[in-house]
């Protein structure tokens, strides 16, 4: 079992009463974002999946290119120094900033707005937004993304984006390739964040 990740979900019918529930916490908080009522359009929606494992091991390189640690692929990594790099993530995470850390790792949503402090939104508890009530923005996670991708050995074009060579390389890495579990995460995470921002709708984690 893994975690699924969607655009253009909280749109459909099964979905509605959780986009209530969302749009009402958010109007509480000022925040004046709702997904856009209607059908996807064709080539529009995005969906994946990945296990778990994969957005913490994702997570451990973020945070040790942040700290400014050597950058290495979670496969191989000597178990006891693994703890101790999962124990710098939680570090990092409590310091509130980070729109990939601040999330739940199988609920909840980022959305296509730019909140005013550009932390991750933190709603109450009780509101009933699923992962916490912790909602990331889909622009902060992309600039993170974008951030250390060159650590994971991503060729990102002068804009930020990735070029249909690059695109085709990333889909077509060997499993044997050290960074194929991180890389694998990244890719589907950067192609959500491309589609949230292009329809204005939410990434769904679920």
């Amino acid at each position: 079992m893994g975690l699924w990740i969607g655009v253009g979900a909280l749109s459909s019918p099964e979905w509605g009463p959780a986009a209530e529930v969302l749009h009402r916490a958010l109007e509480a908080e000022g925040v004046a974002w709702r997904e856009p009522a209607g059908p996807v359009g064709a080539g529009e929606a995005f969906s994946a999946g990945f296990p778990y494992s994969y957005l913490s091991g994702l997570r451990r390189v973020y945070v040790l290119h942040r700290v400014g640690e050597p950058v290495t692929a979670a496969r191989g990594v000597d178990p006891e120094r693994y703890q101790e790099e999962r124990e710098l993530v939680d570090d990092e995470t409590v310091v509130f900033d980070s729109h990939l850390l601040c999330h739940s790792d199988c609920a909840g949503y980022y959305l296509p707005v730019d909140f005013e402090d550009e932390d991750p939104l933190f709603l109450p508890e009780d509101s009933g937004v699923p992962g916490g009530g912790m909602v990331g923005s889909t622009a902060g996670l992309l600039a993170e993304l974008q951030g250390f991708a060159a650590a994971i050995g991503i060729r990102l074009a002068a804009d930020g984006s990735l070029d249909p060579a690059e695109e085709a390389r990333l889909a077509a890495l060997p499993e044997d390739d050290p960074f194929e579990a991180e890389v694998f995460t990244w890719h589907r995470l950067y192609l959500a964040c491309r589609a949230s921002l292009a329809t204005g709708r939410a990434i769904v984690f679920g």
